[in-house]
């Protein structure tokens, strides 16, 4: 379906996160962001660990605070102050699965508390009767056993855990899903299994997910669109498939240079590109967030923009 026709469920407008209480020592961890999410799709944010990707998707569900700028879900403001019934219906149609399995599951409550947890949070149920059948599919959705609900999650592998994590989610019936970083905490052997299972539930069920990640070669088997940040600052986003053929931004270009290559020879001669933030002379010419070509954008100045044309142009 064309870009101008696919409904947009979740739009990023000039989003800025600040953290510190004092005015000096105010610190931006989210500067001036802008992007926009197509229901169904998997959209991608990539960037090294401190890069602001995490406090965008906690920025998103509520849990951290806005300095400027708008989150709008389904053509509603739903960043700063809202009411109720507003912030009801957020906390259930977009639900996070975090990073690490361990953390994010209370060690002693059983997974049928834990897995009900935002249900009776919402009182999303008529009675018992309906939510332990709302737990239950929920749970063997994430293909594991109804009996398991009445252990504690010390009891389960890591790879089980992360999916009681995901049962937790789709319990709640969303819309949107942040994925933050859902396999760096699990094993080699079991990530392929979750990224499988999250892209089947996303056939069934049409959900859409923001996936975050630092790992551009699983993002790459994942997503539709890939927006690259670096320091709180979006510098390219464009289809996957097109950033990574074509990058354009220098930062984007280092990053994809350090992908390791699975043929020993070829990872020994290729060449790794250093990003230098010198590079850039923002001194008189500030960049500008530009939409370079169709659904590919890029930040740069003017001078910048013209040198990324002008690399269009040899690419056509």
């Amino acid at each position: 379906m064309p870009d101008n026709k696919r409904e947009i469920l979740l739009e990023v407008k000039n989003l800025r996160v600040e953290f510190g209480k004092a005015k000096k020592n105010r610190f931006a961890a989210v500067d001036n962001v802008n992007f926009h999410i197509y229901k169904g799709e998997t959209f991608g944010l990539v960037g090294e660990s401190g890069s602001g990707k995490t406090t965008i998707g906690r920025a998103i569900i509520r849990l951290n605070e806005t300095t400027a700028g708008e989150v709008i879900f389904h053509g509603k403001r739903i960043n700063g102050d809202i009411d109720k019934e507003l912030d009801k219906e957020v906390t259930r149609k977009i639900q996070m699965i975090f990073q690490d399995p361990m953390a994010s599951l209370n060690e002693r409550a059983k997974v049928d508390y834990i897995v009900s947890e935002g249900l009776y949070n919402i009182k999303n149920y008529k009675n018992e009767e309906e939510r332990k059948e709302k737990v239950e599919k929920a749970l063997m959705d994430v293909g594991l056993l109804p009996e398991f609900l009445s252990r504690f999650p010390h009891e389960f592998s890591g790879g089980q855990r992360q999916r009681i994590g995901i049962a937790r989610t789709l319990v709640m019936e969303p819309e949107l899903i942040i994925a933050d970083e859902p396999i760096s905490a699990l094993d080699v052997s079991i990530r392929a299994q979750v990224l499988n299972l999250l892209s089947e539930l996303q056939k069934i069920k049409g959900l859409t997910y923001l996936f975050i990640a630092h790992d551009l070669s699983v993002v790459r088997f994942i997503t539709d669109r890939l927006a690259v940040i670096h320091k709180g600052k979006i510098l390219e986003l464009a289809e996957t498939e097109k950033l990574f053929k074509n990058p354009l931004h220098p930062y984007t270009r280092s990053l994809l240079s350090a992908i390791p290559l699975p043929d020993p020879r070829r990872e020994k001669e290729k060449v790794l590109e250093i990003y230098d933030p010198n590079c850039h002379d923002y001194s008189s010419n500030l960049p500008k967030w530009v939409e370079i070509e169709p659904e590919h954008f890029v930040l740069g100045n003017e001078k910048e923009l013209e040198g990324y044309k002008k690399i269009l142009k040899e690419w056509i």
